[in-house]
């Protein structure tokens, strides 16, 4: 089977959003060009990472060049969902980010999960035996619309216990700093250590 490189150039759209409750939610990208829509699959870490490194290379440029870079704070312009049907094309593995100065894009790729596929060098490669990809290129202005939307994704999950970080499930949370510890219905987590 050959592989399938999805490449976007000028996307309408290219977003991080999730399926699911929180505690169960589903991690996807998804591009959209000219009615074409592609989703991939990916782990929230791996969403906070993308958007983490997209936001730095952001700083990096505007802090080398005169090319007009949005500030990192601003308001989300798109909050809608994914479109649907939400079909994954792969399990993202690999990912790559970098900067094309002809373009003045920043250009990422999402490779398919390929455990025999570990150098670097299938990144922006069209060698036919590499993984499937999503390669997509965007302005710096839709890169920074990118990270503002993906850090609020990734934020929206399950609320943190106060006292040990690990995520509070709405069945509850078996809390480590009090062994095991269930408080009961309406009893602060917070209440139950000496000051």
């Amino acid at each position: 089977m050959s592989r399938a490189v999805h490449e976007f150039r000028d996307p309408a759209r290219f977003v991080v959003g999730t399926v699911g409750q929180p505690g169960e939610r589903v991690f996807f990208v998804q591009a959209t060009e000219a009615g074409r829509t592609i989703s991939v699959r990916c782990e929230k870490q791996q969403a906070q990472i993308l958007s983490e490194r997209m936001g730095d290379l952001l700083d990096e440029i505007a802090a080398k060049s005169d090319i007009p870079v949005p500030p990192a704070g601003g308001v989300v312009d798109d909050l809608d969902p994914l479109e649907m049907p939400v079909d994954a094309e792969f399990q993202v593995g690999t990912m790559g980010l970098g900067w094309d100065g002809e373009r003045n894009q920043i250009v990422v790729e999402l490779l398919a999960m390929d455990p025999s596929a570990t150098d670097e060098s299938v990144v922006l490669s069209d060698a036919e035996d590499a993984p499937d990809a999503l390669r997509v290129f965007l302005t710096p202005q839709r890169a920074r619309q990118f990270v503002l939307r993906s850090e609020r994704v990734v934020s929206a999950g399950r609320a943190p216990c106060p006292l040990c970080g690990e995520p509070i499930d709405t069945t509850g949370h078996l809390c480590v700093r009090l062994n095991g510890y269930l408080p009961r219905s309406g009893e602060a987590l917070t209440d139950l250590i000496d000051p």
